[in-house]
């Protein structure tokens, strides 16, 4: 069996999320969980592990909303409850992200 590979604390986020893969359209997602290096992701179809693409999502931080866009890596992509679940690394993530995503896990 597979032990768990995330590095760092998840938690929770429920909300609507774009992404565009590196050459193809954009696809609209619902985010599952979020943490400091990536994002959980429930998307309608599958994705390669490995491929590059830019994610948007919404977080409540400090009673404000956030635009979170970041860089992202797939990290595995399984069968879910008649979706595709996708973990997403982030890559590079600009400051105002980091600090935007450390104040959400408090």
């Amino acid at each position: 069996m597979f032990g768990e590979q995330r590095q760092s604390a998840r938690k929770v986020l429920k909300t609507r999320a774009t992404l565009a893969m590196e050459g193809e359209a954009p696809i609209s997602g619902r985010t599952t969980d979020v943490g400091a290096n990536g994002v959980s992701i429930g998307v309608p179809r599958p994705l390669l592990v490995g491929q590059a693409g830019q994610v948007s999502f919404d977080l409540m931080v400090d009673g404000k909303i956030v635009t979170i866009k970041a860089r992202v890596k797939v990290m595995y992509c399984i069968i879910s409850n008649d979706e595709f679940k996708a973990g997403f690394q982030f890559l590079n993530l600009e400051l105002a992200a980091m600090t935007a995503l450390a104040r959400f896990m408090r």
